[in-house]
């Protein structure tokens, strides 16, 4: 399962470096940040549940916030 944040920090990482590249700097940092969250995680060998747990935090956090984000912020 430790692997598996690795190769999340790998695919942050690259969108990132597009963000970059597209001159999306905030975007950019966003993702590069948690590429070192992703990959610091990776390598704390912790047990599969709390993996698990950390996931699906991180995905009902990002979820929550970009729903968020689109209702409340974006112009229709």
């Amino acid at each position: 399962m430790a692997r598996m944040f690795r190769v999340l920090g790998f695919w942050t990482l690259v969108i990132g470096l597009m963000a970059i590249a597209g001159g999306m700097i905030p975007m950019a940092f966003i993702f590069l940040f948690q590429t070192a969250v992703f990959v610091l995680l990776g390598y704390m060998n912790l047990s599969e549940r709390t993996y698990i747990l950390l996931f699906w935090g991180y995905m009902v956090l990002s979820f929550s916030g970009f729903t968020y984000w689109s209702f409340f912020h974006m112009s229709v």
